[in-house]
């Protein structure tokens, strides 16, 4: 038997990558997926499609109730940036930011792992090509490991040491789409559009539609995604 993974699924291009790098290096996948309240279900469909292909010995989907999240374009009815530059990406936080979602999420993903009996978990975070998000950062990342390894009663007993394995943090979107398709995922399966229409169709004009595109551009390879017309 491999040893269990638990891996936070949000059914876009880098969780459906890390996936497949977990599994490939003999994981067995527990994947969770968080409904936070998003204006957009789409990304959750994905991450059942993803789970599948990724061959998920369990794939659950927790729902956070009540108005916990807020002030983000992401939750509420805020205008989601179109049309930015990698250098207006870079100036500031942007209103997409969720916050302290990836606390939130690794959060979640540790109770589980310590409920199934796994230190491992892997997130598809990335400080290279990604929009300001301060929670996506490997010193982030290290601290949260740390509180982890402080808070959990398998790691203070000794049965258990938590690892939040992040094999994509310094990999640029090209690399992680070039490793993703060595591996076989099925980038037709995910979702990554801020503003898709109500057919799930990408605007290709936000932060991570822009991203994703150059990313394949620079890959040489064609994105399988539909994109809005114009």
């Amino acid at each position: 038997m491999n040893q269990r993974a638990v891996l936070l699924l949000s059914g876009g291009l880098d969780s459906a990558t890390t996936g497949a790098i977990a599994a490939a290096q003999g994981f067995d996948l527990y994947a969770l997926s968080v409904d936070y309240g998003q204006r957009h279900r789409f990304e959750l469909e994905a991450a059942g499609r993803v789970a599948k292909a990724l061959g998920a010995r369990q794939h659950a989907t927790v729902r956070i109730v009540g108005e916990i999240f807020g002030g983000s374009a992401l939750t509420d009815r805020i205008e989601v940036p179109k049309d930015r530059d990698a250098g207006q990406m870079a100036q500031q936080i942007p209103v997409t930011y969720v916050p302290a979602r990836n606390t939130v999420l690794l959060s979640l993903a540790l109770a589980h792992a310590e409920v199934i009996g796994t230190g491992d978990i892997f997130i598809g975070v990335n400080a290279v090509d990604y929009s300001g998000y301060p929670d996506c950062r490997g010193e982030y990342i290290k601290a949260f490991e740390t509180m982890a390894n402080l808070a959990t009663k398998a790691s203070v007993e000794g049965t258990l040491r938590f690892a939040v394995h992040t094999p994509l943090i310094r990999m640029s979107k090209a690399q992680i789409i070039l490793q993703g398709t060595e591996l076989g995922v099925d980038y037709a399966l995910t979702h990554t559009c801020y503003d898709p229409d109500d057919r799930g169709r990408s605007c290709g004009r936000c932060d991570a539609c822009r991203l994703r595109l150059a990313g394949f551009a620079e890959a040489g390879l064609v994105d399988p995604l539909t994109y809005q017309p114009g």
